[in-house]
């Protein structure tokens, strides 16, 4: 019964996961971007999820680089091996299952490694190991980016609201709870520094999304209310759940996405740092 719980909250997710692209993607985008890959280069992307992030960045690397993927997640390689074979950089992708924690590749395979809400994330494990085994397996100089959520605005009119839910009712807020300040992932640049890189800096990535909204933002939207709140009803106080309903019940006659001025954002917070040559 457990086996079947654990695979039932794993498609969940997965699920879920497939719905946040059109929301996700784009910021993600603006990040890969923003990082500079090198044409030609190799590079992984460690805690790939279901692959659309690796495939991204190959497309930006151009015909003659190559990205490894890698989860812990079987049933994630497994999906992102299937996305890989539907598109046109099958030959430019490959997955496999491993740890973040203890990387089963060489010292010096990679150019640069990539992570977007996994390297600190915590369910994932002491972030100085992490980034200590990406440094171990990226060459001197290459480059190292970690990308986690950081913030949202999706409840506009209601700050004081959504405040409170993300104080209170926010599955983040619980996994966060007892974690030393320097433990949480917008202090990552310390990590960095720890772990020996070079040149480390912090720049914010901003995703936004207005009305009219097509149809997979907002399935997005909706399933990004749940997994930050949606969960957490039993914490809320009772205004406050009821509040919560009405706005992101797609039922409710004032489903806050059905709005004409509907405008939300949210961030990623991206760190970098190069591998200290020899």
């Amino acid at each position: 019964m457990t086996e079947q719980l654990h695979l039932m909250d794993l498609e969940t997710y997965l699920d879920k996961l497939v719905l946040s692209q059109p929301l996700r993607d784009p910021a993600i985008r603006q990040a890969i971007r923003a990082f500079e890959l090198p044409d030609g280069s190799r590079g992984l992307d460690a805690g790939c999820g279901i692959g659309s992030h690796t495939l991204l960045l190959a497309e930006m690397l151009g015909p003659g680089g190559h990205v490894i993927g890698l989860d812990l997640s079987t049933e994630f390689v497994a999906h992102a091996q299937r996305l890989a074979e539907q598109s046109s950089l099958s030959t430019q992708v490959s997955f496999r299952q491993g740890n973040v924690n203890e990387l089963p590749f060489d010292d010096n395979t990679f150019d640069w490694a990539w992570s977007v809400d996994c390297v600190g994330h915590p369910t994932v494990g002491e972030p100085l190991t992490a980034m200590q085994t990406l440094a171990r397996v990226v060459r001197p100089g290459g480059q190292v980016v970690i990308l986690g959520h950081s913030s949202q605005m999706l409840l506009p009119g209601y700050p004081l609201l959504e405040a409170r839910l993300n104080a209170t009712a926010s599955t983040m807020t619980l996994l966060a709870e007892g974690m030393k300040p320097e433990a949480h992932f917008l202090r990552a640049l310390g990590w960095f520094r720890e772990a020996g890189f070079a040149e480390p800096t912090a720049r914010t990535v901003v995703g936004t999304v207005h009305a009219p909204l097509d149809d997979g933002v907002r399935r997005a939207l909706i399933s990004l209310f749940g997994m930050l709140w949606g969960e957490m009803q039993s914490k809320m106080a009772q205004a406050d759940r009821e509040e919560y309903r009405r706005l992101t019940d797609p039922e409710s006659p004032d489903f806050i996405l059905d709005s004409p001025d509907y405008y939300a954002f949210f961030t990623y917070s991206m760190f970098e740092g190069r591998v200290a040559r020899e």
